[in-house]
């Protein structure tokens, strides 16, 4: 079942028996998400698609095993839980089609939901009893998401979790897309797109996307930040407001989307501990972004 939040000339479709995907996000009737096309195949894949939640931790792992929040955890590669790379790696945590969400509340503008993280397949993943609420509100300049964490009384829960918004523009090419990023440092990976732990300065970009990919971690100078796609008259940006230190720009040459993907940790934190914010027994973690349209 799904929902559809209406606000002025934006519309959006909400999945929360799947993961609370964002599945369609349209301005004026033209569609602004991309890998929407077939749904029910990414599903089925444990694929990204539309704006998905990276639970418990976004990007990869660089192995099965983790030690954070005091705990040791090995991976069980066989968990149907569990989504990997093409080199192997855990990616992107439990797929957003696996993950129960119960609606707590339903407007024509808003969505609410909660996750329990207490059933014992998740916590063989993530060993950290919690719970999530997801708001999703549509206004008549975008999208906002704010995602609340609760930590159990058990303790510490470590944060590692993103989302992985695909966007493009309507009626044009990629070759006239233009990418803003803001000065941010970025990450050094290695072979494996892993965070070496060293960074670069980035003075930031502003040009068209014609011939130019993306595929790197960043760290923030300092919230809030933005970083847009704009041409013809439409700019999406993707407004990093509160709790989302680091972001992934994906740019692919050969493909008509830019993910832009907010992250509350660099990636593999859980295993290198760089950077990982724990919340304490009973604590709260709040993190809010927004996908602006102007049109």
């Amino acid at each position: 079942m799904v929902h559809t939040l209406v606000a002025g000339d934006l519309k959006a479709v909400v999945w929360p028996g799947r993961g609370m995907l964002i599945a369609s996000l349209r301005h004026r009737q033209a569609e602004l998400l991309r890998r929407v096309e077939d749904l029910e195949a990414a599903a089925a894949g444990g694929k990204t698609a539309g704006v998905p939640l990276l639970y418990p931790w976004a990007n990869r792992l660089s192995g099965l095993r983790y030690t954070a929040g005091g705990r040791q955890v090995t991976l069980d590669r066989a968990s149907p839980l569990l989504h990997f790379d093409e080199r192997g790696l855990p990616i992107h945590g439990v797929p957003w089609s696996r993950l129960a969400w119960l609606v707590t509340q339903a407007t024509s503008e808003r969505l609410t939901a909660r996750l329990d993280w207490s059933a014992p397949e998740l916590l063989a993943i993530f060993p950290f009893p919690h719970r999530v609420e997801l708001a999703v509100t549509l206004g008549f300049e975008g999208l906002t998401f704010e995602t609340a964490l609760e930590a159990g009384a058990e303790g510490p829960v470590p944060v590692s979790f993103g989302f992985h918004p695909y966007v493009g523009l309507p009626g044009l090419g990629r070759a006239d897309w233009r990418l803003t990023l803001p000065p941010m440092r970025r990450l050094v990976l290695d072979a494996r797109g892993i965070p070496t732990g060293a960074d670069q300065e980035f003075t930031g970009f502003d040009g068209p996307l014609d011939g130019v990919q993306f595929d790197d971690g960043f760290a923030l100078t300092g919230p809030p930040a933005s970083l847009a796609i704009h041409g013809g008259g439409t700019a999406v940006t993707i407004e990093l407001v509160e709790g989302f230190d680091y972001a992934q720009v994906y740019a692919p040459r050969e493909k008509d989307f830019v993910a832009l993907e907010p992250m509350t940790a660099p990636t593999d934190a859980l295993t290198t501990g760089r950077h990982l914010r724990e919340v304490p027994s009973r604590g709260f973690f709040r993190a809010v972004f927004r996908i602006r349209v102007d049109g």
